[in-house]
């Protein structure tokens, strides 16, 4: 499972449901922050139960299937996100770096 790309979804489908993670997060019994981490794809752990209760008040559905070999669409998306997410990190990096004296 691609936590990533099922956090995108599950935020997608919150934002046209037009509720703030705060307002589908008093729903679910959680916390804002969970909700947060489920969204970017950064949660640790995360009971099925409570995951299928999110997807089904989203309109969204669990599936489970053998695992397959990526489309191509789907390696080319997987690549997109990995690329801006290094041009993220980097330009995070050079923003700290101090200009030399020099300059």
């Amino acid at each position: 499972m691609n936590f990533a790309v099922t956090g995108e979804m599950i935020c997608a489908a919150r934002k046209q449901a037009k509720l703030t993670q705060g307002e589908m997060a008093r729903r679910l019994g959680m916390s804002r922050a969970t909700l947060s981490k489920i969204e970017n794809g950064t949660i640790e752990e995360f009971g099925i139960r409570k995951f299928a209760q999110l997807c089904d008040r989203l309109g969204l559905e669990l599936s489970v299937r053998p695992r397959r070999p990526p489309t191509l669409q789907e390696a080319y998306e997987q690549n997109r996100r990995e690329r801006q997410q290094a041009f993220r990190e980097t330009d995070a990096s050079l923003a700290k770096l101090k200009p030399d004296a020099d300059g």
